[in-house]
């Protein structure tokens, strides 16, 4: 995938003994996901259009910890860690964009407790500085013009990060009539798959987590649901097929929603 697409690594920069300007941290669902890899064609699409100088570590990056230390396992978050920053000090790398809350949360927040000090940027932040910049040019009357759009926060961004509006000024370039969800910004509802929820069985319960996150945005009467999450990304789109939904309502990442509004 990353050859058809014009991806270089850090280990190649380093053998022209040049370095990039970002490291675009793919992350465990961006790599191995799926659904989740087309975020990642569509995010590195729209960096190779903006001519942005930018890698990835490849083989050389690993899971960030977050599950391990989510579900308890502090020594294997650490020693997951410990790789990586060790990889990373070792290419001198400054600036890091994911699009993933989860690793951007975790290289942002824990990584400097063991020595790994970066700047640290969600893609939807990185978009809307390119689109500032006019650097992301959007289509006039593009496919989404018109169409009611609902946005979920995901928690890691947003509760625990604070980062709301980056990701709604991009939505507002697409045209799109933007619906609020009943439970946004500090008052979001969880997906259902955060703290390591993801990997483990459904508790009993009445009803699952994203079955009632799927209604509040079906209740928006959204023919799209937009998300910044690979872990949102699943859990809302499980709960549109659970609720028999997926031949009127889509689920895309923002990427996704700019790469086919050009």
């Amino acid at each position: 995938m990353a050859e058809k697409i014009n991806v270089k690594t850090m280990a190649e920069y380093a053998a022209e003994g040049t370095k990039p300007e970002i490291l675009f941290w793919v992350g465990c669902a961006g790599s191995f996901d799926a659904r989740a890899q087309k975020v990642t064609v569509a995010f590195t699409k729209i960096l190779n259009q903006v001519g942005m100088n930018f890698a990835i570590l490849g083989q050389e990056e690993s899971c960030t910890g977050d599950p391990a230390r989510r579900a308890g396992n502090e020594f294997v978050f650490q020693m997951t860690a410990l790789q990586n920053i060790e990889v990373m000090n070792m290419y001198g790398v400054d600036k890091i964009v994911t699009t993933c809350p989860h690793c951007f949360n975790t290289l942002k927040n824990e990584y400097p407790d063991l020595g790994g000090n970066y700047e640290v940027i969600h893609h939807t932040q990185l978009l809307q500085e390119l689109i500032d910049e006019g650097r992301i040019k959007m289509t006039e009357g593009g496919t989404f013009k018109g169409k009611k759009i609902t946005y979920h926060d995901s928690c890691y961004l947003g509760r625990v990060n604070g980062v709301y509006e980056a990701p709604r000024k991009v939505l507002e370039e697409l045209d799109t009539d933007l619906v609020e969800l009943k439970r946004c910004r500090t008052n979001g509802l969880c997906c259902g798959a955060g703290g390591a929820q993801m990997f483990k069985e459904d508790e009993a319960g009445k009803k699952s987590i994203n079955i009632e996150r799927v209604e509040e945005a079906l209740d928006t009467g959204s023919e799209i649901i937009a998300v910044n999450c690979p872990f949102c990304l699943t859990m809302m789109t499980d709960g549109v097929k659970a609720k028999e939904k997926q031949d009127s309502v889509m689920v895309y990442d923002l990427a996704e929603l700019i790469i086919n509004n050009q």
